[in-house]
């Protein structure tokens, strides 16, 4: 009896102990990470069953980090391996990872065994998993020869298949020689050991090449057994074409038999299954007819949610066993014979599982803590504690540690107690291996954040001052002042744990030089960070909406005002859309103008006032109306326009807490006043800023006004109509209100806890126009929720209180009260709060799945107790990953994925979706708070079936000859398969009209395909998917060019070829050859007939013919052509002499005296006197060609 009650006492003060540590977080800093010496930890390893390719070199991963970096070491078969000595295995550098190659001969076969890897430093020694490293093995089938199989009809028959014991083992399946599988239906199968049941033979069961074949996955390798022959005996000559399903016999007479069991043999059987794998229970009958089978459990129902039946109901699966599914199950053939029943007893064992796994422990120097190791399986694991490798009661004794079953207490701990623990859980189905190091360190306050930093704030905004800090032991931190003070923390400051200062409404008395300094026993350390508090940007003339009639100019006024130590810019903005400033629209300092206003200039225009650290807009519309009548007297072509102001106000009739006010209504302007806006401003706490008080109809001139109580009230009214809002009018005389008690109840009361321990009551503070006195305070009461206990209370100025020893997560009834000089005001309401929330204890068990389909899956689970929260519930969320693809070689994202279910009930389930096909999962599942989630529940692996695969990563049109199109493509990125093979339908497209849809088929390594075209000028739409077993998959759509009936090849654009650009410049340039030929021939001698009216200077060699023409006389007959030319007299300048070519103007009229009206288009009369012989000795020079024309013109 004292034994046990020293026990508890035990347990007492361990519990005590571990309320009382201060488990350290390290921050995840360069610098803290380099300075901080920790013991290793093993962060990647292999599988604990590893098996290998014999075809490949060995790799064994080990990596681990800590600080020093940690060396490595193996042990083989529990010896220690000398790795050096092996010419065949290295190390690579900074890692403990081995490598064993064979290209210099050696077997792989004669490293099989179990390897462990030891981590190691200064402060510890971390170990792996024992790796269990086997070599991958795919024998022969053995040689032998088979006989014939004879039996006779409606006979049941096995043929054994007995595959080579592979590692891991193969999968079976059956064909004939030609690689066609063989049918299975009800009658005919396979079974779970790779055997093919014929529960009864019928004749066309006879054939000679029954082949089971084994399939060895890490060799990619298929192994065919000898073939077996079938014959059948029948009673009368069997005929192919009298087979039916429904009469397989042909009409012949064969003996009907009951049911007996080919598999398993007996009444009864038993199974042993592990938790969380998957249960398959099989039962094949033979019988005539085919018997049926069915399934039952004995004292219960079979798990609907993840039960499947399979190969015609003779096999049943249940995935992810639980010990629920223990118990005798029940499989039941049928035909109308008779019946029989066999029994398979089912254990459900399972190998160790984490229920707390150990986590790594960070302490300061005189800290407490504790490991915590816990386990289930069945039969139950036994728990056993190690320290670096070595088993804990033979390790050094350290008098700062206690083992207490599962549990390691450590008490004032000291810097040589830095350690790695492992704890190993282990029955006889397996084990678990957790590291969890100690490390106690010890190291000066240090400030993480920027050095003297600079904060700027606006007036009356929350801000946060940030220091963030680290330290062993964790130091205390507070802030100062200007260097004075003793430590900011109340009123309108809140210092936080995490070293930030909060300002819940900055002051200009608020600026200055703000000290963090952060203390321990081995020093501090601290930061300055400089704030500034900045006026607020403000437009106090605002854009006014405005009515301007089109064409007429548009301003719009923005007068901003801002803190002059900082920068600030306006722009302007329509319709949310800059405005791009030019020749017409213009700005300057206070002002947007809008000259010749068009209807594009509608809209609205906002100012937007922006610095550094805050903004402010104000818009305006303007409305663009048609011009108004010409004529006076209609008045009503006026377009409206905004009010004028109110005039004359008045106060009248004070009260304690209202005045009348009174004004008289300015001109409306054509558009009548709808309301009123009254408008005031008071000098306590916003002097000079004009605040909205109420709206009043627009029929109305006189009103009373409701006031708050304490306030020195001025106001003014502002009239609105449908154009928009008049100017405000001139202030009333002021008037002030007397004080009274508070008769608002703070709003948002409301109780939470920051850290497990506290609670802290906050709420919001009344408005100034709420206060109605001087001196506001509030009164806050608190008490446990359900309990007689008097209420304990506060009274404070500020809006938080925080209450500090609290259980984890306890409830609490709150009320408040605001008091000032003159009174207190009415009560809240009772409000229910808790204390702060803890990290949850408890996991969700029994994970596991059902109705896998390719995209989703079912969800169930069972719930954690309420209490085991520790906080107020807020999901429980599934952290799922996609581990794998079943898809060989296919690149993916390992990204982890949450999802959160929010159910209460006591068999919760949810469905898990937009998964992706054929793919392996792993997932887990925790409870959460809102601050924390809880440990983990057993890790679920599962995988998506197969799926329609994406759509081709490229489909594209790539070249087209005179008579065909190339046409490419790219595997999906997604097959969500095995792809077998990709189909393309396509069919002409000409206009609205399509044609007969063809398909083709492509096998899956084929991603091209050249299409002949029968008629070239047409259309086609291609529509091409991938193909899966299940189906086919998403559709690439895409249209062929238009090509004509010209030849296009790969879409080269023929202006760009190098022979088509010469062959058009060499085309330009005998164009111009000839043209210029033909003017030297056209230019030669002749007569020019002019009847000049502009005296022109004329050539010794020209004569003035009688009739006033002139003949160009060529004065050496025997002179060449080349003293012949006319152009150097013929294209001088305009001011220069004039030699007028014989292509007159006369050549192009209609004949005889060509006669021009002197209207400016020519100078000069045109005659011609022409002999008929020069003209007809001429003709050849007088043909018209354009160049003539043209100098003719000039």
């Amino acid at each position: 009896m004292m034994r046990r009650g020293s026990h508890w006492a035990l347990a007492f003060m361990s519990l005590l102990l571990w309320r009382q540590s201060a488990t350290i977080e390290v921050p995840n800093d360069p610098k803290i990470l380099a300075d901080l010496k920790q013991p290793p930890t093993i962060t990647k390893q292999s599988v604990k069953d590893y098996i290998v390719d014999p075809r490949d070199n060995i790799i064994i991963e080990c990596e681990a980090k800590g600080n020093p970096v940690p060396t490595f070491s193996w042990r083989r078969n529990g010896k220690f391996f000398n790795t050096v000595k092996d010419l065949r295995v290295t190390m690579r550098k900074r890692s403990g990872t081995l490598e064993i190659g064979f290209r210099n001969g050696g077997r792989p076969e004669d490293y099989e065994g179990e390897y462990q890897c030891f981590a190691t430093n200064d402060h510890g020694v971390a170990m792996s998993n024992k790796i269990l490293l086997r070599v991958s093995k795919a024998p022969l089938w053995p040689k032998e020869v088979l006989e014939p199989v004879v039996v006779s009809e409606g006979s049941s028959l096995v043929l054994p298949c007995n595959p080579p014991p592979g590692l891991p083992p193969p999968f079976t399946f059956w064909m004939s020689s030609m690689m066609i599988p063989i049918r299975q239906d009800k009658r005919v199968s396979m079974g779970l050991n790779g055997d093919m049941y014929f529960s009864n033979v019928v004749a066309q069961d006879a054939q000679n090449d029954y082949s089971c074949n084994a399939r060895f996955l890490f060799t990619h390798t298929i192994q065919q057994k000898n073939p077996f022959t079938l014959k059948v005996l029948t009673n009368d000559p069997y005929n192919d074409t009298s087979y039916n399903d429904s009469d397989p016999y042909g009409g012949r007479k064969v003996a009907e038999s009951t049911p007996t069991f080919l598999t398993p043999s007996g009444s009864e059987s038993s199974k042993m299954v592990l938790r969380d794998q998957q249960l398959l229970l099989e039962c094949i009958a033979a019988g005539l007819p085919t018997p049926a089978i069915k399934w039952f459990k004995k004292g219960g129902d079979l798990p609907a949610q993840k039960v499947k039946f399979e190969n015609y109901n003779k096999t049943m699966k249940i995935v992810a066993v639980s010990e629920e599914d223990t118990g005798e199950y029940v499989c039941m053939a049928t035909n109308h014979l008779g019946s029989i029943r066999h029994s398979i007893f089912v254990q459900v064992k399972a190998a160790p599982y984490w229920l707390d796994k150990p986590t790594n422990l960070v302490l300061a120097p005189e800290a407490n803590g504790r490991l915590v190791c816990r386990a289930n399986g069945n039969p139950k694991p036994s728990i056993r504690w190690l320290v670096n490798g070595i088993p804990i009661n033979s390790s050094l004794p350290d008098p700062s540690r206690q083992l207490m079953g599962d549990t390691i207490i450590f008490r004032s701990v000291q810097m040589g107690s830095s350690a790695v623990y492992q704890c190993n859980a282990s029955n006889q189905h397996g084990y678990l291996l957790a590291n969890a190091f100690v490390s106690v360190i010890d190291m000066r306050p240090r400030i993480l954040g920027p050095k003297n930093q600079l904060i700027k704030v606006i007036e009356n905004n929350r801000t946060f001052l940030d220091c963030p800090f680290f330290g062993s032991p964790i130091p205390d931190l507070r802030w100062f002042k200007n260097g004075q003070g003793s430590g900011l923390d109340g009123g309108h400051y809140r210092a936080y744990v995490n070293g930030s200062l909060e300002i819940q409404r900055a002051r200009a008395q608020d600026e200055g030089t703000y000290t963090c300094v952060a203390s321990s026993i081995l020093g501090m350390a601290e930061n300055q960070v400089r704030l500034e508090v900045k006026e607020p940007s403000r437009i106090v003339g605002a854009p006014e909406h405005q009515s301007a009639i089109r064409g007429s100019t548009a301003r719009f006024d923005c007068k901003v005002k801002f803190d002059p130590s900082l920068a600030a810019t306006v722009t302007w903005t329509k319709d949310d859309k800059p405005i791009h400033l030019g020749w017409r629209l213009r700005k300057d300092e206070e002002s947007l103008t809008v000259p010749n206003v068009n209807e594009g200039d509608e809209g609205t225009y906002t100012c937007t006032v922006e610095t550094e650290i805050d903004r402010d807009s104000a818009s305006a519309r303007l409305t663009v109306l048609e011009e108004a009548s010409l004529n006076p007297s209609l008045s009503s072509a006026l377009p409206p326009d905004l009010p004028d102001p109110p005039m004359d106000l008045e106060l009248s009739d004070p009260a304690a807490r209202s005045v009348r006010l009174t004004w008289i209504p300015g001109n409306d302007h054509r558009s009548p006043v709808t309301e009123f806006l009254v408008q005031f401003v008071e000098d306590r706490w916003e002097p000079g800023r004009w605040q909205d008080l109420a709206t009043y109809p627009g029929d109305l001139n006189s009103v009373i006004l409701q006031l708050a109580p304490f306030v020195n009230y001025q106001f003014r009214v502002i009239a609105i109509n449908q154009v928009g809002r008049s100017a405000a009018s001139r202030p009333s005389p002021q008037y002030q209100t007397s004080s009274a008690a508070p008769d608002v109840i703070p709003r948002g009361l409301r109780g939470w806890g920051s850290q497990k321990d506290n609670m802290e009551i906050t709420w919001e503070p009344l408005l100034d126009l709420e206060k109605n006195g001087p001196n506001l305070h509030y009164a806050v009461w608190w008490r446990r929720k359900d309990s007689d206990a008097e209420w304990s209370n506060v009274t404070t100025t500020g809006t938080k209180h925080v209450v500090h020893n609290t259980q984890t997560y306890v409830a609490y009834e709150m009320k408040i009260q605001a008091r000032n000089d003159l009174g207190a005001g009415p009560e809240s309401n009772v409000v229910i709060g808790h204390s702060g929330e803890d990290r949850p204890t408890g996991a969700p068990t029994e994970l596991r799945l059902s109705k896998v389909d390719s995209t989703k899956a079912n969800v169930h689970w069972k719930p954690v107790k309420q209490e085991s929260v520790r906080g107020e519930f807020k999901e429980y969320r599934l952290h799922y990953w996609r581990e794998a693809s079943h898809v060989p070689a296919l690149v993916f994202s390992k990204e982890n994925k949450t999802k959160g279910f929010y159910t209460t009930v006591a068999e919760p389930s949810g469905i898990l979706s937009d998964l992706v096909p054929f793919s392996r999962y792993k997932m887990f599942m925790v409870v959460a708070n809102n601050g924390y989630q809880g440990p983990p529940s057993n890790t679920v692996e599962f995988s998506t079936k197969e799926g329609v695969p994406d759509a081709p990563s490229f489909f594209r049109i790539k070249r087209r000859g005179l008579d065909s199109i190339h046409l490419e493509w790219d595997k999906p990125l997604e097959p969500n398969g095995l792809l077998i093979g990709y189909q393309l339908k396509y069919q002409t497209a000409n206009g609205s009209r399509e044609g007969r849809p063809r398909v083709e088929t492509f096998l899956p390594n084929v991603t091209e395909f050249t299409l002949r075209l029968p008629d070239r000028s047409s259309r086609y739409n291609f529509y091409l998917s991938a193909l899966t077993q299940v189906g086919a998959g998403e559709v690439f759509a895409e249209e062929s060019p238009f090509f004509g009936n010209e030849a296009y090849i790969d879409q080269v654009d023929i202006a760009t070829q190098g022979w088509f650009i010469g062959l058009m410049c060499a085309i330009a340039l005998i164009i111009l050859i000839l043209l210029i030929v033909c003017f030297i021939k056209r230019s030669r001698g002749g007569k020019y007939p002019v009847r000049d009216k502009k005296d022109l200077p004329l050539d010794s060699v020209d004569h003035k013919d009688p009739d006033g023409s002139f003949e160009y006389q060529n004065q050496n007959k025997n002179s060449s052509d080349e003293d012949n030319k006319p152009l150097q007299g013929s294209q001088t300048s305009l001011e220069g002499n004039v030699k007028e070519s014989d292509d007159s103007l006369v050549d192009y009229g209609e004949g005889g005296d060509g006669q021009f009206n002197e209207d400016g288009s020519f100078i000069g009369q045109y005659t011609v006197k022409k002999d008929k012989d020069e003209t007809e000795g001429n003709e050849s020079s007088e043909a018209t060609s354009p160049v003539n024309a043209i100098y003719s013109l000039a």
